[in-house]
């Protein structure tokens, strides 16, 4: 459990997850070493949409985008923006991920999706997910996460509500039929 790199993973929240930021929720992991992990949780949407979220920072955004919304990517730093996307695009402050998906925390990815430059698949979060040296692997033997190899379309080409079922299906398990009791053998 000491050498464990959750990069590219999906954690799902256990039914027994008592911090609310986390009870029902899907984070991907964007980077996990031994420094810690950062992640971004992909299955709670809050109430703002791309249009108003642009205006805010004063840039236009194509028509088709307007109704797409805004997530609650964790609980720190909420008030600063975190874009999941597909490569090749790289920005300022890009971290590639996997071949699949790269995150950026820059404003230019925002101003290439103003300009219809931007990455084909993108998801905006506020915030994001934090552990230390060392948390997740002890939140992983306490039973708070399952962990599975990330499905990029899990979190491109679903809607969010169906999102932590879906990362359930990869693992072969039903959500609705884990309890929230931990067992240990």
């Amino acid at each position: 459990m000491d050498t464990v790199n959750l990069t590219h993973h999906f954690l799902i929240a256990m039914p027994n997850m008592v911090d609310p930021n986390f009870h029902g929720s899907l984070t991907y992991i964007c980077e996990h070493n031994e420094q810690g992990a950062l992640g971004v949780v992909v299955n709670r949407p809050i109430e703002l949409d791309l249009s108003t979220l642009f205006e805010q920072i004063g840039l236009s955004l194509p028509e088709r985008l307007h109704s797409d919304i805004v997530y609650f990517g964790g609980p720190v730093q909420t008030e600063r923006g975190f874009v999941l996307h597909t490569p090749p695009l790289t920005f300022s402050s890009t971290l590639t991920v996997s071949d699949a998906i790269s995150l950026t925390t820059s404003k230019d990815v925002l101003e290439a999706v103003s300009k219809g430059e931007g990455p084909e698949k993108f998801m905006v979060s506020l915030g994001y997910a934090g552990w230390s040296p060392g948390q997740l692997e002890e939140e992983l033997k306490q039973n708070a996460w399952l962990s599975v190899a990330a499905d990029p379309q899990v979190i491109f080409d679903l809607p969010p509500e169906t999102r932590l079922n879906a990362a359930m299906k990869l693992l072969g398990i039903d959500f609705a039929s884990l309890s929230d009791e931990a067992g240990h053998a």
